[in-house]
């Protein structure tokens, strides 16, 4: 695996250039070399994953997955929020999946994190939050709310596959969660 951190000097960040500039520059060099693959936007595999976006989870390659094979919808936490609800129902009635994998994770920022965040934030910012910040304490107890809601969605049709799962960020390996 390689991090940001064993990245040979040449991708360094000039002095003057930003993050952004160094993925910009990083997308030109990729797209030099780009062909389209011809796919549409139906996955391969006719799955959606829902994970958190903590920046150590590399899906693809802990799932063995390719380009195509799979619909990716993050957020902090991998919560099942609304737009979670929309992005599946999109997957689902129109792109044609028919499983969904939700993926939680040991070491998660939202755990323990409480709706104080939201109350501090009005403070600072002199508006409050229209979301939920959706913390938890048990992630575990939280990969089963995702899957009762995945599950209970008027809008989803295809429940007979969602399985939810805490992946360890220390040794790689997902937990399979059973819903009560």
């Amino acid at each position: 695996m390689t991090t940001s951190a064993s990245r040979p000097s040449e991708d360094a960040i000039s002095d003057d250039g930003t993050v952004t500039d160094r993925l910009v520059e990083a997308n030109e060099r990729y797209a030099a070399a780009f062909s389209d693959p011809g796919m549409d936007a139906r996955p391969v595999l006719r799955v959606a994953v829902v994970a958190c976006m903590d920046a150590r989870l590399d899906l693809h390659a802990a799932l063995g997955l390719e380009l195509g094979d799979c619909h990716t919808i993050r957020n902090a936490g991998g919560v099942v929020t609304d737009d979670v609800i929309r992005s599946l129902t999109i997957s689902q009635r129109a792109l044609g999946t028919r499983s969904v994998v939700l993926i939680h994770h040991s070491g998660c920022g939202l755990e323990g994190l409480s709706e104080e965040f939201r109350h501090e934030l009005e403070l600072e910012v002199g508006q409050r939050p229209t979301w939920a910040v959706e913390g938890f304490r048990d992630v575990d107890q939280d990969v089963r709310q995702s899957i009762q809601k995945v599950r209970t969605s008027p809008f989803i049709p295809h429940t007979d596959d969602v399985r939810g799962f805490v992946f360890d960020v220390k040794s790689g390996l997902l937990r399979e969660i059973q819903p009560h």
